[in-house]
C-alpha cells in the first residue's frame, strides 16, 4: 500500500467516520455480552461545540470506545436538552426582530415557531461531536420534547402528585424578570455586589418624631405595610402601638414588635415589605399583615408604584432616592456590599415573588439518594470530595419549584373545571381528565371544552431529571428488553456545577422509579479555563472556536490537547500549545511507521539486540498495560493518556525502533519485523480511544483489513505475566547508553567514529545489554577491567564505572581545565549543603521529606567528586 508521506487529519477523519457509520460499528442492541452503557449529558438544542463540550464528551468516547474494544456491548446515547429558558428566549428574539410579539400569538402559534426553530437550529452540536470523533449511537438520538420523552415526563408528574408529592402553593419564588418565569433556588446565582445602604426616615403618626430604617432598596418602601422593633430595644419601647407614615405614598402601617430583628444591624428597625422579601412574608403571615406587590412581571412598577407607575425597578430606586433627599426622607447614603440574586440563564437581578406555582415535595424522596451516595456507595464520585457539595445540598433540600411561566416545555397536565383553588384535576389526558373532573365536581354534563389546563410548563430538569430511564422507554414500559439490559448505565461523565440540577435529581428519580441506582460512576470534569486562570467565556473573548482547534490541529490533536491539560475535577487551565503537542505526537506515530514500512525484510536469522529489545518491549508494554488499567479505574484519564504517551514516545520510539533498525540500506529479519509490526498494533489499541482517527487510518494501512477486522473492534490487549528484573536491567543499559553519548555529544566525537568502553564491574551487571549497548552507542567492544584506566573520560552507573579511552581524540588540557572547574563548582555545592545538614535548627524543624532531599544531594555530590577526581587522576 502506499503511504503518503504526511498524515492528513482532515481527509482520515471524514473517512474513517463515513466507514465507521456504514458499517454500524457504534449501534448496539440487547445480546448476551456485558453492556457498558454512558448517556450523554444532554446539550441544549440551542448550542454549539464550545470547550467545556469538547472535553466532556472527549472522556465519554474515551471510555466508550475502550469498553467496545475490551468486548463489551458499548452503547452511547446521545440527545438534547428543549432549554426551555433559553431556548424561549431565542424563539422571543426571533419573532421580535419580524416584529411579533409573543403576547399577540395564541400557545399553539407560537410552539409552531419554537418547533420552527428547533428544526433549522436544533441539533448543530450534535454533528459538530461528529467531528470530534464521538462514537455514539446515532439511531438512538433523543429529544426531551420527542413524543415518548414528552409522555414520560407528563405520567411521572401525574403520578407524583397522585402520591401526594407535587402540591400546588402560593409561595415567594424567584422571578426573572426578564424570561418572566419562576427559577428554583438552584438557578440562582449569588453573587457579591458594591451597593448602598439608604437611611430613611418615616415620621411616627401624631407626632414630630421620626424613625429611620435601612435598607438597600428603597424603591419598595411604595410596598411597606409595617414597621418592626425588637421587644427588647429600649431606644424604641415608647412606639409600641403607635403608627408610621410611608413616605412619599403617605400610607399609615401599624409599628409591630417582633424578636426576629437584630437590635445591632442598621438602626434596629426593619420597614416590612410581605410581597418583595421572604422573610418579610413570614413576618407578615405572623401578624396579619396587608400584602402589597409593587411589581409588573418585568419589574416595572405597577398602580401601587403611584407616579413612578411603568419605570423599571433600578430607574425608580435613582428617581425615587433624589424625590425622597428633596423632600426630607433620606437622612444618609452608606456603601454596602451584599449578595445579590441572579438568574443563571438571563443573568437578570431576581425578584423575589408571590407566586401560585406547582412544588414537589423533597423531604422523603431525597433519603434514597443520600444513602446511595454517602453510605452504600452504590454510586461512586470522582473526585470524591465532591461527596461534601452534594451532602450539603441533600441535607438542606427545599421543596423543588417545578413550574415556568414558559410556553416551551412540557405542559403541566392540571385542569380547572371551575373558579375555586381546588376545582382541578390531574392527569395524563383531557379524556381521563374530564372523567375525573366529572367525578370531583358532581357534575356529569362537564365537557372538554369547559376544561381549561394550567398554561405553565414544567422545569427543563424535570424532563432531564428521568433521562438515564427515559432514554430506554423506562417510564412507559418499566419491564422493556432495553431498559432491564442497559439500565443502570455504568459511567456519567459531568461537571460539578450540575451536581444538584441534574446529578443529585436523577440519583432521586432511579431510586424512586427504578428502585436502583442510575449509574454507577460519576466522573466530573473541571471547568476550562486559559492560561490566566479565567472561566472560558464569550464575553471575556478567551475561548477558541472548537471547530476552528479541530480544522488546525486535526480532532485527534485536540483530543490528545485537552486531556493532557485536565485532571479529574480541577479546573484545567487550556493551553493550545497542548494541541500542538498532540498533533506533533501523531506525526512521531506515523513518521515511525513510516520507518517500519521502509524497511526491506529478508529471511535473515534475528540478531542478539533486536531478540532482547523486543523482549523488554513487551515486559515494558505489560507494565504499562497494568499501570493503565489501574489509571482507568480510578477515572485518572490523563494519567492514561500520560502513561500511553511515554510508552510510544520514548520507549516504542527512541528505544525500541533504534536497538531493531537495521544497518543503513540493508535489511531487516523477518523474525524481528513480524515482533515489531505486532507490538506497534498493540500500542495502537491502547491509543485507539483517545486518537481514533490517526490509529485507525495507520491500522488499515498496515495490512489489507475486512471491516470486521478494523481497529475500531479490534480485542483490547490482554495483561501478560511483567518481567521487572528484565526492565530493570534495560533501564541501567539505557543509563550507560545516555553516558557514552553524552561524552560523544560533549566531545563533538561523530557516531560515525567508533569508540572503546571500558567497565570497571563493581555492581555484578549482567554483560547482556552488551550488544544492545554496543549498537545504540557504535562501541567497537566492551571490555571489562579490574581498575581505573588511564587516560579515559569516565562516568558512574549505579556501582559501576564506565571509561571511554581519548587517545588523540580530545584536547587533554583544556578537558583537565573543565573537569577541574566542575569539581570546584561541585565541592562548593556540597559545602552548603552540608552546611545545612550541620543546623541544629534546620534538622530538627524541617520536614522528613525535606532533610531526606538535602541527605540525597549531599550523596550525590559525594559520588560526583568522587568520579571527576578519577577522571582527572587518569587524564594527569
Amino acid at each position: 500500500m502506499d503511504i503518503p508521506s504526511k498524515y492528513d487529519p482532515q481527509k482520515a477523519e471524514n473517512h474513517w467516520y463515513d466507514y465507521w457509520m456504514q458499517h454500524d460499528f457504534f449501534s448496539s442492541t440487547p445480546d448476551e455480552r456485558e453492556p457498558y452503557t454512558i448517556v450523554i449529558p444532554p446539550p441544549n438544542v440551542t448550542g454549539v461545540l464550545h470547550m467545556g463540550h469538547m472535553l466532556n464528551n472527549t472522556i465519554q468516547d474515551v471510555l466508550v470506545r475502550r469498553a467496545r474494544l475490551m468486548g463489551k456491548n458499548a452503547c452511547w446515547v446521545p440527545g438534547m436538552d428543549h432549554a426551555s429558558i433559553a431556548t424561549e428566549a431565542k424563539v422571543v428574539a426571533k419573532l421580535k426582530s419580524q416584529g411579533i410579539d409573543k403576547a399577540d400569538l395564541s400557545r399553539e402559534e407560537f410552539l409552531k415557531h419554537a418547533w420552527d426553530w428547533t428544526d433549522e437550529y436544533g441539533g448543530v452540536i450534535l454533528d459538530q461531536l461528529k467531528k470530534l470523533g464521538a462514537s455514539c449511537d446515532w439511531k438512538r438520538t433523543k429529544f426531551t420534547m420527542d413524543d415518548d420523552m414528552y409522555k414520560s415526563v407528563i405520567k411521572v408528574f401525574v403520578d407524583l402528585f397522585n402520591k401526594g408529592l407535587i402540591y400546588r402553593g402560593y409561595r415567594m419564588v424567584n422571578w426573572d424578570p426578564e424570561a418572566q418565569t419562576t427559577l428554583s433556588d438552584e438557578e440562582v446565582i449569588y453573587e457579591e455586589k458594591q451597593g448602598l445602604l439608604y437611611y430613611l426616615s418615616y415620621p411616627i403618626e401624631g407626632s414630630d418624631e421620626r424613625v429611620t430604617i435601612a435598607t438597600t432598596r428603597p424603591e419598595t418602601i411604595l410596598g411597606d405595610t409595617a414597621i418592626c422593633i425588637n421587644p427588647n430595644d429600649e431606644r424604641y419601647r415608647h412606639l409600641k402601638g403607635k403608627k408610621a407614615i410611608v413616605p412619599i405614598s403617605g400610607r399609615i402601617i401599624p409599628i409591630i414588635e417582633d424578636e426576629y430583628v437584630d437590635i445591632e444591624f442598621g438602626t434596629g428597625c426593619l420597614k416590612i415589605t410581605p410581597a418583595h422579601d421572604v422573610n418579610d412574608k413570614a413576618l407578615g403571615e405572623k401578624h396579619e399583615l396587608e400584602t402589597i406587590d409593587i411589581f409588573n412581571a418585568d419589574a416595572t412598577l405597577n398602580s401601587f408604584g403611584l407616579h413612578y407607575e411603568g419605570k423599571d425597578r433600578f430607574v425608580v430606586r435613582k428617581e425615587i432616592t433624589k424625590e425622597l433627599e428633596e423632600k426630607g426622607f433620606l437622612v444618609k447614603k452608606e456603601n454596602y456590599v451584599n449578595k445579590v440574586g441572579t438568574s443563571e440563564r438571563t443573568k437578570a437581578v431576581i425578584e423575589p415573588r408571590l407566586s401560585d406555582q406547582w412544588f414537589l415535595k423533597m423531604e422523603d424522596l431525597v433519603k434514597p439518594a443520600i444513602k446511595a451516595v454517602l453510605e452504600t456507595e452504590e454510586v461512586k464520585f470522582f473526585p470524591k470530595k465532591f461527596e461534601n457539595t452534594y451532602r450539603h445540598w441533600m441535607e438542606n433540600i427545599r421543596d423543588w419549584n417545578i413550574s415556568r411561566q414558559l410556553w416551551w416545555g412540557q405542559q403541566i397536565p392540571a385542569y380547572y373545571f371551575g373558579d375555586g383553588q381546588e376545582d382541578f384535576v390531574v392527569a395524563e389526558t383531557v379524556e381521563d381528565a374530564l372523567k375525573l373532573a366529572k367525578e370531583k365536581s358532581g357534575n356529569a354534563n362537564l365537557t372538554v371544552d369547559d376544561l381549561k389546563q394550567d398554561e405553565d410548563a414544567l422545569d427543563t430538569w424535570f424532563s432531564s431529571w428521568l433521562w438515564p430511564i427515559s432514554v430506554f422507554n423506562g417510564i412507559l414500559e418499566p419491564e422493556n428488553e432495553e431498559v432491564n439490559y442497559y439500565y443502570p448505565t455504568n459511567d456519567l461523565v459531568t461537571g460539578p456545577d450540575i451536581i444538584f440540577f441534574w446529578v443529585a435529581r436523577m440519583i432521586i428519580s432511579g431510586y424512586e422509579y427504578r428502585d436502583e441506582r442510575p449509574f454507577q460512576n460519576v466522573y466530573f470534569t473541571g471547568l476550562v479555563r486559559d492560561k490566566q486562570r479565567r472561566k472560558m467565556s464569550k464575553s471575556l473573548g478567551n475561548s477558541p472556536d472548537a471547530l476552528k482547534l479541530i480544522e488546525d490541529y486535526g480532532a485527534d490533536g485536540v483530543r490528545v490537547g485537552l486531556l493532557l491539560s485536565s485532571a479529574a475535577g480541577n479546573d484545567l487551565m487550556f493551553d493550545e500549545d497542548l494541541c500542538q503537542q498532540g498533533k506533533n505526537f501523531a506525526n512521531k506515530i506515523w513518521n515511525g511507521f513510516r520507518l517500519l514500512k521502509g524497511w526491506e525484510i529478508a529471511d535473515l536469522p534475528q540478531p542478539e539486540a533486536s531478540r532482547l529489545g523486543i523482549e523488554w518491549y513487551r515486559a515494558k508494554f505489560n507494565k504499562t498495560l497494568l499501570e493503565i488499567e489501574d489509571h482507568f479505574s480510578k477515572y485518572r484519564i490523563s494519567d492514561a493518556l500520560m502513561a500511553i504517551y511515554k510508552l510510544v514516545w520514548d520507549d516504542y520510539s527512541s528505544w525500541l525502533l533504534e536497538i531493531i533498525k537495521p544497518d543503513y540500506q540493508k535489511p531487516i529479519d523477518k523474525t524481528t519485523y513480524e515482533a515489531v509490526i505486532d507490538l506497534f498494533e498493540q500500542n495502537l489499541k491502547l491509543l485507539h480511544p483517545f486518537m481514533p482517527f490517526l490509529t485507525e487510518e495507520v491500522w488499515q494501512h498496515i495490512t489489507e483489513r475486512k471491516p470486521q477486522e478494523a481497529l475500531v473492534v479490534a480485542p483490547w490487549p490482554k495483561v501478560e505475566k511483567v518481567d521487572e528484573a528484565l526492565i530493570e536491567s534495560f533501564e541501567t543499559a539505557a543509563e550507560v547508553v545516555s553516558g557514552v553519548r553524552n561524552i560523544r555529544k560533549e566531545k563533538n566525537i561523530p557516531m560515525k567514529e567508533s569508540l572503546e568502553l571500558l567497565v570497571l564491574n563493581e555492581g555484578g551487571l549482567a554483560k547482556t545489554w552488551d550488544v544492545v549497548i554496543g549498537k545504540l552507542t557504535n562501541v567497537s567492544e566492551v571490555s571489562y577491567v579490574d581498575a581505573t584506566v588511564d587516560g579515559a573520560l569516565s562516568f558512574r552507573v549505579k556501582n559501576n564505572e564506565y571509561f571511554v579511552p581519548m587517545s588523540g581524540a580530545i584536547d587533554v588540557e583544556a578537558e583537565i581545565k573543565k573537569i577541574e572547574e566542575e569539581l570546584k563548582y561541585t565541592k562548593g555545592f556540597l559545602l552548603s549543603v552540608q552546611k545545612k545538614l550541620s543546623n541544629e535548627r534546620f534538622v530538627n524543624n524541617a520536614p522528613e521529606k525535606v532533610i531526606a532531599i538535602e541527605r540525597q544531594k549531599q550523596a550525590d555530590a559525594e559520588a560526583k567528586i568522587e568520579t571527576l577526581e578519577k577522571s582527572l587522576a587518569s587524564l594527569g
